[in-house]
């Protein structure tokens, strides 16, 4: 209502004709009705040309075979992004603005930031977007909703509240009603500070793609090599791994994820890790195959990356789908992790003075891990344990530590100093026993 009111009052003097678009998803029943009736009669009381349809979300979001699943919210957006695409394809209008506010910006970067997104996830919600049929919007992205409310009722213009927004069973009303209210608790201006986040992210990534395609066209190959030089077209990203390993580790982890982007594989933080290793530190022969039949072999001068089809993948290569689960172990407690076929208990000591505050996490080793072997005056790089054991190439990409609280407490194949309010016990176990009974 407000974005609707303010481009109503400055279209003149921004040149536009306005339209009014409204898309009905199908989930409200009769409060879904009202609104639609609601927003026509104003864009009738403002003379504005008035677009409307009628999406069933639900069944569109239950009815796509082959697909990936689809929350009922991912559908609404997919559909109505549809929709607005298609007003500026037919030629009906030339661009489209939506009122996202800096609260909405704030609620998508922490979203994003809880499920472990890349920079590219925390810029957030873009101001302007650019399509292929024209363009989408965001003039409200910098004004809070407490300014866009107080706006309506100086103007005396009723709006309407979507119900659903106060289920607290969607992820996104949670951290709007529960999480960001306490995170301000600790800093009131938390919501200005992830929408400055997302603009700087937005601008790191603007830059980066442009530095990275530059660095890209010496590092990435495509194709399948021949003999007496060049390359025959198949379906295949290669790095080079001499030029790869002179880089810096941010720019490589950038480089791997392209080469497996160019697939159509997006890769997740460990397996862009065990695939870089693997670049880095590995050996002509060694392999590694990642979630969605992604496989990365090591020859001896590139990491050539490829689709496998499904069945296809060779005996004894290295499991790491999207790098070996990580999986977390309560504490006190046991866990089993079928990609490293181990079983962990954790024990509290008397020295521990009552129950943990969080779990451990059973995951393949980064970059900086270090720990402290036992009788050790110092703490080393896991890295640099690894290379003392012989450890390389795709066995060293997933090999396997468990942390807890900030520290890693026990790392396969070396015994570490212990932590003196946790006992860990870990042991092989090549498959999960089947429940009792």
């Amino acid at each position: 209502m407000a974005l609707l009111r303010v481009l109503a009052e400055r279209s003149k003097e921004l040149g536009i004709v306005l339209h009014v678009a409204h898309l009905h998803h199908g989930l409200r029943g009769e409060e879904a009705d009202a609104d639609l009736r609601f927003v026509f009669a104003l864009a009738e009381r403002l003379g504005l040309q008035f677009h409307s349809s009628h999406v069933d979300t639900s069944a569109e979001a239950a009815a796509r075979p082959g697909k990936p699943t689809e929350t009922v919210e991912e559908a609404a957006r997919r559909l109505r992004y549809g929709w607005f695409r298609g007003l500026m394809s037919e030629g009906i209008v030339d661009a489209v603005a939506t009122a996202h506010t800096l609260d909405d910006q704030a609620e998508t970067v922490l979203a994003k930031f809880l499920r472990g997104a890349w920079t590219e996830g925390l810029s957030g919600i873009h101001p302007v977007v650019q399509h292929p049929e024209g363009t989408i919007l965001r003039p409200l992205l910098g004004v809070q909703r407490a300014e866009i409310e107080q706006y309506l009722r100086d103007l005396g213009q009723e709006w309407r509240e979507d119900s659903s927004n106060r289920h607290l069973s969607f992820t996104r009303n949670r951290i709007r009603h529960e999480l960001l209210p306490l995170l301000e608790g600790w800093n009131p201006t938390l919501r200005a500070h992830l929408a400055q986040m997302a603009d700087l992210a937005r601008e790191e990534e603007s830059w980066w793609s442009a530095e990275v395609e530059c660095v890209a066209r010496e590092v990435l190959l495509t194709g399948r090599p021949v003999r007496g030089g060049g390359r025959a077209a198949a379906d295949i990203v290669s790095l080079d791994v001499g030029r790869l390993g002179d880089l810096a580790p941010a720019l490589q982890r950038r480089l791997v994820r392209l080469a497996a982007k160019r697939l159509g594989a997006a890769l997740d933080f460990a397996g862009t890790e065990a695939l870089r290793t693997l670049a880095v530190n590995g050996r002509a022969g060694q392999k590694c195959e990642l979630a969605g039949g992604l496989a990365g072999e090591r020859t001896h001068r590139e990491l050539r990356l490829a689709i496998q089809a499904a069945g296809t993948r060779a005996a004894g290569t290295a499991k790491a789908d999207s790098g070996p689960a990580v999986v977390e172990i309560p504490v006190p407690g046991q866990g089993f992790a079928a990609d490293f076929g181990l079983r962990v208990k954790i024990d509290l000591t008397a020295a521990q003075g009552g129950p943990a505050i969080q779990s451990a996490t059973l995951r393949t080793w980064r970059a900086g891990d270090r720990v402290r072997l036992r009788h050790s005056s110092a703490s080393r790089k896991v890295k640099e344990v690894l290379e003392r054991m012989k450890v390389s190439g795709a066995e060293r990409a997933l090999w396997p530590v468990l942390e807890w609280e900030g520290r890693i407490v026990w790392m396969q194949g070396v015994v570490l100093e212990p932590e003196p309010r946790i006992e860990v016990t870990v042991s092989e176990s090549p498959a999960e026993p089947a429940p009792a009974g």
